[in-house]
């Protein structure tokens, strides 16, 4: 979580082909993605939040913490003052192309073959460069179990998303899975991410509007760290997306400049989150440069004839 408060807490339907990765296009011709990609087809989706959302989710924010109705209202209302969620998009409805998009995160096996192929530097980050970020929720302890070692990621997160990864890492995998493959993979845009995770009918999360707390992994269920993908059936987006809510947050190819420095939208949410930044319109951003434990990614491209 990126956050602290006082209590020292750190629809459209997808295609039902039996082919996930053969479509039919509005012309009647094949549409195809890859076969660890879905497609998500062109048209209008209702994007962002209103104020009726974004107050649910400082209610079940503050809700998870709390013990009893009166120390939810308190936490609330310090919540309310830090203004997590007053920054969204107004709901609406966006029209984008249609898209393909990875079914899974990029896994700390997928990026193993890219620093090997390629001799690219491994994931990780310096103590001076984590203090610099100045995004200490985490210490730089916390970061160990997750570094790798002679381009070797850690014992047992084989699966695992991928992190300790900057923006311009996750392009240069991407370019190079292009090559790869043949194909033009990219990260998506937060507005594809979002519909890839939501479908066409605004639902808050990805299995629907009421908040479950068994559906993902975030503060208060999980192992205190990342997990293995696709490891929570119910943050599946109607479109088959694994992981679209919990885990780590994931970076867009979506950017803007702040105090003369280019920052990244990032979406979803992390494994040390609270209920209402799991929602599939919470966004924020974060320095292009940035690497940590919360961070990873996974891509989009364009359908093929």
């Amino acid at each position: 979580m990126l956050f602290t408060v006082v209590l020292a807490t750190g629809c459209g339907q997808a295609n039902s082909q039996v082919d996930p990765s053969v479509h039919i296009g509005p012309d009647g011709q094949d549409i195809r993605c890859t076969k660890d990609s879905l497609y998500v087809e062109r048209g209008r989706y209702i994007s962002g939040s209103d104020q009726k959302e974004r107050d649910f989710a400082y209610r079940i924010s503050a809700q998870s913490l709390a013990t009893t109705p009166e120390e939810a209202l308190d936490i609330e209302t310090r919540l309310r003052q830090q203004r997590w969620f007053d920054f969204e998009p107004e709901a609406g409805n966006q029209r984008l192309a249609a898209f393909c998009i990875s079914r899974n995160l990029v896994t700390n096996t997928d990026y193993q073959e890219f620093v090997l192929a390629t001799g690219y530097h491994q994931p990780g980050i310096t103590a001076e460069n984590y203090q610099e970020q100045n995004m200490l929720v985490h210490s730089y302890q916390d970061l160990r179990p997750y570094f790798w070692r002679g381009y070797q990621f850690p014992p047992g997160k084989a699966q695992h998303p991928v992190v300790l990864v900057s923006q311009k890492d996750a392009l240069a995998y991407a370019a190079w899975k292009s090559q790869e493959d043949g194909l033009e993979y990219r990260l998506p845009t937060a507005d594809e991410w979002e519909k890839a995770a939501r479908g066409m009918d605004g639902r808050y999360f990805a299995w629907g509007s009421e908040w479950q707390e068994q559906a993902t992994n975030w503060q208060k269920n999980g192992p205190e760290g990342t997990s293995r993908v696709g490891a929570y059936p119910l943050s599946k987006s109607p479109y088959g997306v694994e992981d679209m809510a919990g885990n780590v947050f994931e970076f867009t190819s979506t950017v803007y400049v702040q105090d003369g420095q280019e920052r990244a939208i990032m979406k979803g949410c992390a494994w040390d989150d609270l209920p209402g930044f799991c929602r599939t319109a919470y966004r924020h951003g974060r320095p292009t440069t940035y690497r940590h434990i919360l961070f990873g990614f996974r891509l989009v491209s364009d359908p093929k004839r």
